[in-house]
Order: structure tokens, then sequence, then C-alpha cells
């Protein structure tokens, strides 16, 4: 079973930026799509950024270009550049593996922006 772990959240001020990153375990990992979801207190979790095995990207509507996935496929990683961050983008962000109906997931981290 493949293992996900993701690392670099933190607490942030408004207006600065984060890099999250995910490392899997396993092989294969450039066949998957990958991507980060989020959940915050109350909410449902979300599509952060997606990114295919082909390397074409997807985000939520929200990112609106503050955001960049990539992936690092010699090293089965994937990381989140997050820029220009708002108290509303507070949250537990997932990495997951093959989609969210099916896909794996990774136990989350936590980014935190103050006002």
């Amino acid at each position: 079973q493949v293992q996900l772990v993701e690392s670099g959240g933190g607490l942030v001020q408004s207006g600065g930026s984060l890099r999250l990153s995910c490392a899997a375990s396993g092989s294969r990992f450039s066949r998957y799509a990958m991507g980060w979801y989020r959940q915050a207190p109350g909410k449902q979790r979300e599509l952060v950024a997606q990114i295919t095995s082909g390397g074409s990207t997807n985000y939520g509507d929200f990112v609106k270009g503050r955001f960049a996935i990539s992936r690092d496929n010699a090293r089965n990683s994937i990381y989140l550049q997050m820029n220009s961050l708002k108290p509303e983008d507070t949250a537990v962000y997932f990495c997951n593996r093959g989609g969210p109906e099916y896909g794996d997931w990774g136990q989350g981290t936590q980014v935190t922006v103050s006002s």
C-alpha cells in the first residue's frame, strides 16, 4: 500500500508563502494523477490542485493564480507552492494519489494563515 507523507505546513502571516511537499512510497509514481485537497473545520474537503501523469494541471476556482502544483517523478514527490496566502486558506492540506473517490490519502499537514 502506498504511503503519502506531507510536509511544509505551518503558521504564516496573510500575504506570505508556503511550499508543501508530498513524498510517495512505492513504484509507478509517474503513472498516477496526484493532487492536493484541503479541509477547513466544518467544511467539506475540496480540490486545491491536481496534476496528471502527463503534467497537465487543474486548480480550484479560489486559487486564482496564487498556487502552483508541480511534480518530480525522480523523487516520487509533488509540491504545492502557495503565494499570497489569505486567512481563508487556513485548513488541513492533504496529498492524494489517484483521485478523491478511490485514491490514497496522506495524513495531512496544517496550514494556518493569520490576519
